[in-house]
């Protein structure tokens, strides 16, 4: 069995294997130059800052909310936190001054924020609802400090004099965590004001890299530009641990003070830091695409033809990944892929710095037409699958395996199966929810044991996604089981609460679903009480039959469902974003008779979904868009 490791015991150990090697690149803005920061000049810093925080008075344990902009102290503070035997809790940037911070920094028993200048008017907002902060600590100085704020500068200083007087009560702080302790809170996205906090142990976290080493690989020379918010554990392990312990590089996109300046500084930083890997989701690799043939329209319809004929080529080409170049017309397309590459695509690359080998791909499922384009250019881009709880990854696809359209090979070592609605183990080829059992899986969730007994059973993760095994070790995801959606920007939330409140408010409605799968915008299936609409249309004079009366009943039902937009009587219980933008009234309703609804009365959302696909996809249209539609009126 592999030596149980915190994260203390692991950067130690890569530190003193690449002491000299750059680990952080951070781009000074007044040289306009990256500048590096090497493995042992990050662990000293850390270690200054642990210090600082112990003299500070932060216990063994206590948690501290994390609130910034990716940058090379968000790393070091995070791994002086984790020194000092504290948890971090990590919090998204796209969080408002809102219940969202408030329920965050209040649930987790937060004693201290860390944060920046430009996240710190959101901490000042909402610390009055907060008073068990005793302290803020800041990571830039700032002009109107207040009493109960802190400069990390300050923090430093201090902790260099614990460690002239107290060095042994450091060490001793740090050698006494353990594997099993917690390091990270990290929250879900709620659609109500109770999101759930994933607790992350320290080997949950050294063990998910062991196993993130048996399907990705790079080297020392490898550099990472890491686009990704690191509040999540996908940025953790794919991206800073599994780099350190390669003895590899990364750097994080300049944020600047807002987020359309942070877009705009990506461009620049691949330019700037020539990576030769990245951490992408799917909505920025399609702006990628969009700025290549924009660029390459802007060449010519000469220019444009060839390049379009190249990529036609290279996708015919390679086919699914693993097996091109198999057929026999492949000999005639392999001479003109490498010509074209050398004419074409290689100029294509300069526009992604030069040294890109391939992209990390997270956060969705990523389209197979995008991971065919991005392999025909010569950069393929990889689709692996996770999830947070998990710590978070579950398999991804690599240079030496790869099938396009998979979620990848499963990581090693760790067990998977996969359930059927009743709980049945299912066979290669057939579908149902992904279940893991490994060091990865998470310790559970802060101060919610019925969620956590409902998620792990028997030391098996029940990660809410469906999905299948082609074999041994390929791993297919096909889409949610259960109710976790992905918005478009990859950022997964809970629709339950707005389900049950929709029925439970509305005696129109009998059940709701709610679907999303980086779709434009989230639809809403409903399955109506017509018998209360038949009365409603009595109510107001018409023949339930009749196409008017039917017209009604969906305005009705539209207005129902916009109670909780502006205006309506529930405005502000759920974010606008999460809320429905079209409607799928369905003829039947969910019952055990027609396999909508388990043995338990819960709605098996893969086989509702399956039941009333062209209904969804007719919603994703600008007819369907509007809840008048044949569709709707021929379910009434």
């Amino acid at each position: 069995m592999a030596e149980r490791l915190t994260i203390i015991d692991f950067v130690e150990k890569y530190v003193a294997q690449y002491s000299k090697n750059p680990f952080l690149w951070e781009k000074n803005l007044d040289t306009n130059q990256w500048e590096p920061t090497t493995y042992e000049e990050t662990l000293a810093k850390a270690k200054r800052i642990a210090a600082g925080l112990m003299a500070l008075g932060v216990q063994k344990g206590e948690k501290i909310s994390y609130l910034s902009e990716g940058r090379d102290m968000w790393i070091i503070g995070e791994l002086g936190v984790l020194y000092a035997g504290a948890v971090n809790v990590p919090l998204s940037i796209k969080l408002g001054e809102t219940n969202d911070l408030v329920f965050r920094v209040k649930h987790s028993d937060s004693k201290y924020v860390i944060t920046s200048k430009f996240q710190l008017a959101k901490i000042r907002a909402v610390l009055p609802e907060c008073p068990m902060v005793e302290k803020v600590i800041i990571f830039d100085q700032v002009d109107d400090m207040r009493e109960n704020e802190i400069y990390i500068g300050d923090i430093i200083e201090m902790g260099d004099k614990f460690l002239a007087e107290h060095e042994d009560l450091f060490v001793q702080r740090y050698k006494s965590v353990g594997p099993d302790d917690y390091a990270n809170i990290s929250y879900t996205s709620g659609t109500t004001a109770d999101p759930k906090g994933i607790l992350l142990t320290h080997r949950n976290y050294t063990a998910n890299v062991e196993q993130a080493h048996s399907v990705i690989g790079v080297g020392p020379e490898d550099r990472m530009l890491i686009i990704l918010p690191l509040d999540h554990c996908f940025a953790h392990v794919a991206g800073f641990y599994t780099m350190m312990s390669y003895g590899a590089s990364l750097g994080m996109v300049p944020s600047g003070k807002s987020g359309k300046e942070a877009l705009r500084n990506i461009s620049p930083s691949i330019q700037e830091l020539k990576p030769s890997v990245m951490l992408s989701v799917p909505i920025l690799a399609k702006s990628f695409k969009k700025n290549i043939e924009t660029t390459i329209a802007k060449k010519g319809k000469t220019i444009e033809k060839l390049y379009n004929f190249a990529l036609r080529n290279a996708i015919a080409y390679n086919k699914e990944g693993y097996n091109k170049g198999t057929e026999f017309v492949d000999i005639f397309r392999k001479p003109l892929m490498l010509l074209f590459d050398k004419l074409i695509f290689k100029a294509v690359r300069q526009g992604l710095g030069g040294n890109m080998k391939f992209f990390v791909g997270g956060g969705a499922l990523l389209d197979i037409d995008l991971q065919r384009y991005y392999y025909a250019i010569g950069i393929p881009m990889y689709q692996g699958y996770g999830l947070s709880e998990a710590t978070p990854i579950i398999s991804a696809n690599s240079p030496a395996k790869h099938i396009f359209g998979s979620s990848g090979k499963i990581v090693s070592p760790m067990e998977i199966k996969i359930l059927d609605a009743d709980g049945v183990e299912q066979p290669f080829g057939v579908k149902g929810e992904i279940c893991i059992k490994g060091e990865n899986v998470m310790a559970g969730y802060w101060k919610n044991p019925k969620s956590t007994a409902d998620t792990i059973v028997d030391g098996w993760l029940h990660t809410g996604d469906m999905g299948y095994m082609r074999d041994e070790e390929m791993l297919y995801v096909v889409g949610r089981f259960k109710s976790l959606l992905i918005a478009a920007d990859g950022e997964k939330y809970s629709p339950e609460g707005i389900e049950e409140n929709l029925v439970e408010s509305s005696k129109y409605i009998d059940g709701a679903l709610l679907h999303n799968s980086q779709d434009p915008y989230t639809i809403a299936l409903i399955t109506p009480n017509k018998e209360a609409l038949k009365a409603y249309a009595k109510e107001i004079g018409l023949d339930p039959s009749t196409r008017e009366a039917k017209v009604k009943m969906l305005e009705l039902l539209q207005d129902e469902v916009n109670m909780y937009r502006k205006g309506g009587r529930l405005f502000g219980a759920f974010p606008e974003r999460w809320l429905p933008a079209a409607v799928c009234v369905l003829p039947d309703p969910w019952t055990e008779q027609n396999r909508l609804l388990n043995s338990s009365m819960k709605v098996v959302r893969g086989r509702v979904e399956e039941t009333y696909k062209a209904h969804m996809d007719y919603a994703y249209t600008p007819e369907g868009k509007n809840i008048v539609n044949d569709m709707n009126l021929a379910s009434l």
